[in-house]
């Protein structure tokens, strides 16, 4: 069984909901998910993990927020080479980057070396009932991709 961790930044809960709905659609497959904060893990967790799903809302222009900076800073670190990845978050299409923060992690990852597993999602403000499903589908396509590469 591959276990996960989900971890996100979040400040009006959105993108804390998309990640415990990930979550469900991880366990649904038959998965483990450890679910954490952010400010409450430091990348390095990652290495004990077969897989790792990021998610943050974005700030301001496309910006990560400042709670997942110090965890994005500390990915630096990391050889991630083949660590199965994915990225979610929330946003506001009202701003002319949307999402940007989940870019911008996606990015961060690809160039730590680790394998991105499946398209990010990305969902604006909270998940409706359509996206909530979406969510759960979200964490089952990466636990089934987790187990099916090697």
């Amino acid at each position: 069984m591959a276990r996960v961790l989900v971890a996100y930044a979040s400040l009006t809960g959105n993108t804390e909901e998309m990640a415990e709905l990930i979550v469900e659609g991880i366990r649904q497959a038959g998965g483990e998910a450890v679910l954490k904060s952010v400010t409450e893990c430091n990348a390095i967790e990652i290495k004990s993990y077969e897989g790792v799903l990021l998610g943050a809302y974005t700030w301001g222009d496309g910006e990560l927020p400042d709670e997942a900076l110090d965890f994005y800073e500390e990915m630096d670190e990391l050889d991630l080479t083949a660590m199965k990845s994915a990225v979610f978050g929330s946003g506001d299409t009202g701003y002319a980057i949307y999402c940007g923060a989940v870019d911008v992690i996606e990015e961060r990852l690809k160039e730590r070396g680790a394998v991105i597993l499946q398209d990010s999602l990305k969902i604006e403000y909270g998940p409706n009932a359509a996206e909530k499903e979406a969510c759960r589908q979200f964490g089952r396509q990466f636990i089934e991709a987790c187990m099916a590469v090697t």
